[in-house]
């Protein structure tokens, strides 16, 4: 799909993808996403140079990512979005400026780039090719920033799901017990957000590489307010980005020690279950060992021509039980 947009009274206008070839070539942005080999055709005759391929896109080599050539200037940066199971999707978008025009090359769709349009067709903050890439940056890593709040959130939650008191305490006389944690689940979202985290936490390392590399383009540009004004722009950025790392790192931290907290408490629930089937066993032993000396075969056995015999061997079994029971409670061990 090609979208195609112009600045016409200080904001942003889409043009349809049908229009003819000169007003492409005037457009100050075209958007390809997941485009066909017929409209990578169509943009590469206007442009007159190669659009990167989708394997191309995935190189991790720095300079397979940013680099010059048939004079423009190609970057490319990993973007995360969550996808509609809820799962995080990292893939590369590629954003190319040559002479006056923006040209993103991407195979996904970051929830940034229609926010940044609903926003842009109110007002652009700036008119040229450079001033809508660093507003789209602006738009993602302000969007990155609603992803982190939102695992934060989720995270503060779980926390407080793992180290409930309720479930430690017993339940006074007439009060319901708590519904049980579902542990399983619980690890299974804090894995989750870990996932996201750590692609979020790439992403960001990936924009700021490339928003370093853009820096040194717009210093190279002649002298001018819009100059000065994009290097503004992008240092704000950079600062925005290092301080969305720094919490991406903290929360990466809170996640792992949330993990071993969750696994912690699995371990303390299946050792629990084992301390009963121990003590159950234990009980059990020296009931065992009555049965199996009454259950002898041998002639002389006193209890055997005892009319109370049977209920005396029953009642020794329940005492034998009763005791061990009662001395593990005693100390505290069941």
């Amino acid at each position: 799909m090609l979208n195609a947009y112009a600045i016409a009274d200080h904001c942003l206008v889409e043009h349809p993808a049908s229009v003819s070839d000169l007003v492409l070539k005037k457009a100050v942005w075209l958007d390809l996403i997941e485009p066909s080999p017929q409209e990578e055709a169509r943009v590469e005759s206007i442009l007159r140079f190669d659009i990167p391929t989708r394997g191309e896109l995935a190189e991790i080599e720095a300079s397979s990512r940013l680099y010059q050539e048939d004079g423009a200037c190609f970057m490319t940066a990993n973007l995360i979005r969550r996808g509609d199971d809820d799962r995080p999707e990292s893939s590369p978008v590629t954003f190319i400026l040559k002479d006056k025009q923006l040209i993103t090359l991407r195979y996904h769709h970051p929830q940034a780039f229609p926010q940044y349009v609903k926003q842009a067709m109110r007002q652009v903050e700036a008119g040229d090719a450079w001033g809508v890439f660093i507003s789209l940056i602006e738009a993602v890593v302000d969007r990155g920033a609603d992803h982190l709040e939102r695992v934060g959130q989720i995270v503060e939650e779980t926390s407080r799901q793992v180290f409930a008191t309720s479930f430690l305490r017993k339940p006074k006389p007439g009060t319901k017990r708590p519904p049980k944690r579902n542990l399983e689940r619980l690890l299974g979202k804090v894995g989750e957000e870990g996932d996201f985290t750590s692609k979020m936490r790439e992403s960001l390392v990936s924009i700021s590489r490339m928003m370093a590399y853009a820096q040194v383009l717009v210093d190279g540009q002649a002298a001018g307010k819009s100059k000065r004004d994009n290097l503004a722009r992008i240092k704000i950025l950079q600062r925005d980005i290092l301080s969305l790392t720094d919490h991406a790192t903290f929360l990466s931290g809170k996640i792992s020690f949330l993990l071993d907290a969750v696994l912690g408490m699995i371990s303390i629930e299946q050792n629990n279950i084992i301390k009963i089937f121990t003590v159950a066993s234990v009980a059990f032993l020296p009931p065992t060992l009555i049965a199996s000396i009454y259950g002898m075969n041998f002639k002389l056995i006193p209890e055997l021509q005892w009319d109370f015999g049977y209920f005396y061997a029953v009642a020794l079994m329940i005492g034998s039980a009763l005791l061990p029971i009662w001395y593990f409670r005693r100390k505290g061990w069941f």
